[in-house]
């Protein structure tokens, strides 16, 4: 899994442009979000090589976060090939993000 890192929306565009991407939209005091640690950890090693998993820090992409209408943390949004598939907010389970990762990946 990526680092938090500030991203401008033409990078963030590219991390995102090929491929399935799932995206964490965080921050570090927010409990929830640290609930999800393990979860996308487990979904980064099962992905490895089928699709990309990073975090975004909203504080630190605050222009990010309102271009694509974050409300609420953690967010989690599904991409592929650029377009987002689904979006999550709050707590999710492995299987229920595992899923639609399969499903955006065929």
């Amino acid at each position: 899994m990526e680092s938090k890192e500030a991203l401008d929306l033409k990078q963030f565009e590219n991390k995102i442009k090929s491929g399935v991407t799932l995206v964490d939209f965080n921050a570090p005091w927010c409990a929830p979000c640290r609930v999800m640690e393990p979860v996308l950890k487990q979904l980064t090693e099962n992905f490895i090589g089928k699709a990309q998993v990073f975090e975004l820090n909203v504080d630190e992409n605050q222009q990010l976060a309102m271009h694509l209408d974050i409300m609420s943390i953690p967010t989690l949004i599904i991409f592929r090939q650029g377009q987002e598939v689904k979006r999550f907010i709050g707590i999710q389970p492995v299987e229920a993000l595992s899923e639609v990762i399969e499903n955006a990946l065929t």
